[in-house]
């Protein structure tokens, strides 16, 4: 068999998975590429659907990023007809050297001699009193209702949580139309001020951030540093919240939330594959290990791309989407374009930096896991209350995530962890007194998203 014939795949269409399918065409292979969404662009350049009347502009869809935006559309009309491209395809399993794929209904078993993870990142979720209302949404989902759908969660809308794609969320929320009623950030301002400093060194994002910043204010959106979502009001729908800070509470009306405490990596992929991972204290999360091009450790024919590897950004993600292909067609010996790692590495570097200091300006208070109450819904698909994993931490003596799961069921529901895992975490964490990476963490379990029965009963090899 031909090097240049060899089965390779892409999970994921974003902008790590798009650069990573764009250099491996060029040299005359025929990847496939596999991706949830209905169009290419990721999270973060997703498209809305293609219907009559229901057009907007790169623009008005990706403000400062429109460029890089269209840059990618571009490269994958060019190259869409020398690749195996699947729209509306959930990898839901992987065994030896195949994944499972689900589709219309349908299961498909496509194999592999070599793969690309550029599963990108999700929300990260802390509950509070409340958040399992109807209303209360993650800032992703906020976003894909406006890129996607052209609509908007609510029309009273308070943003809750840290990090810049809130921030973002929020002033893409002010420009259409729906001025948010609140941004509530548990953050301190002065540590938000003193990175603040630091991105000077780094004016193009330093400059975005404080337009976000400034057309909310001018807006009068109020921002709410320092304060902590107390609980999310209602009974049938969200009706409001109140936030607390220095013990004194205040309410907010609205009739939507969107919660988001930054992003994780999505992972659970990488763990079926059976690689080598890595605690990261700076993220607060369990990676994937890989080199610097992106080989994984402990696998020979798996290579990360983009924020699955941990989160770096955009740039980054098409950065690492390269290197991803490159390391590829070097172990492979597949000729290709003259290609200098150099450039790229540099933007991961650059990224790298970019992202220590939002975490040094997003940083949460000590006591903000132990805060979360007893009586707070953790694990929404099992229904099980902070307090529970508590009591199995100091009556049972579960000091590890998956005896917590056994005694529990705690990540044992259809998002099988992604939601409550990193909290559920951190609280076991607290509860006994040890450093996070200590407890483990939930292994990844097929399937790692929902499909049908159905779907898993109309499988073929």
């Amino acid at each position: 068999m031909a090097r240049s014939s060899a089965r390779i795949l892409i999970i994921g269409a974003g902008p790590a998975g798009l650069r990573a399918a764009e250099m491996l065409a060029e040299a005359g292979c025929s990847p496939t590429l596999i991706d949830e969404a209905p169009r290419i662009g990721g999270q973060i350049y997703r498209q809305p659907p293609r219907v009559p009347g229901f057009t907007r502009t790169a623009a008005e869809l990706y403000g400062a990023a429109a460029e890089r935006a269209r840059d990618l559309f571009v490269t994958f009309d060019r190259i869409r007809n020398r690749i195996d491209y699947r729209p509306s395809s959930l990898v839901y399993d992987l065994i030896d050297n195949r994944v499972i794929v689900a589709s219309e209904g349908k299961s498909e078993e496509v194999p592999f001699d070599a793969l690309i993870l550029a599963t990108g990142a999700m929300d990260r979720i802390v509950p509070a009193p409340g958040w399992t209302l109807p209303g209360v949404y993650t800032v992703g989902a906020a976003q894909i209702a406006l890129k996607h759908q052209g609509a908007t969660i609510g029309k009273r809308v308070a943003f809750v949580g840290i990090g810049p794609l809130m921030f973002l969320a929020a002033h893409q929320y002010a420009k259409a139309g729906v001025a948010p009623v609140a941004v509530v950030v548990p953050s301190r301002f002065r540590s938000f001020a003193a990175a603040g400093l630091r991105l000077l060194q780094m004016p193009r994002e330093f400059s975005l951030g404080l337009h976000w910043l400034l057309d909310l204010k001018r807006r009068g959106v109020p921002i709410l540093f320092g304060h902590r979502l107390a609980q999310v009001l209602g009974e049938e729908t969200v009706t409001g919240i109140t936030v607390r800070r220095r013990g004194a509470e205040r309410a907010i009306v609205c009739d939507a939330v969107a919660i988001g405490y930054g992003l994780q990596s999505e992972t659970q992929l990488a763990d079926l594959t059976g690689i080598r991972f890595a605690f990261d204290p700076a993220r607060r999360q369990w990676l994937p290990e890989s080199d610097p091009l992106g080989r994984a450790t402990g696998r020979k024919d798996v290579y990360l791309a983009g924020d699955g590897a941990g989160m770096l950004g955009a740039d980054a993600a098409e950065a690492r989407g390269r290197l991803a292909a490159h390391a590829l067609m070097t172990d492979l010996d597949i000729s290709h374009v003259t290609y200098r790692p150099k450039a790229d590495l540099e933007t991961i570097a650059r990224a790298t930096q970019l992202q220590a200091s939002l975490r040094a300006a997003f940083d949460l208070p000590a006591d903000f896991f132990a805060a979360v109450s007893d009586e707070t819904i953790l694990c929404r698909c099992e229904q099980v209350p902070a307090g529970e994993l508590r009591a199995i931490a100091g009556l049972m003596g579960a000091r590890e995530m998956n005896r917590a799961k056994s005694y529990s069921r705690i990540g044992m529901g259809r998002c099988q962890g992604r939601m409550c895992g990193h909290a559920a975490a951190e609280i076991l964490a607290d509860k006994l007194g040890v450093s996070l990476d200590s407890v483990g963490r939930l292994r990844g379990q097929p399937p790692i998203k929902p499909v049908s029965v159905g779907t898993v009963a109309e499988r073929k090899a």
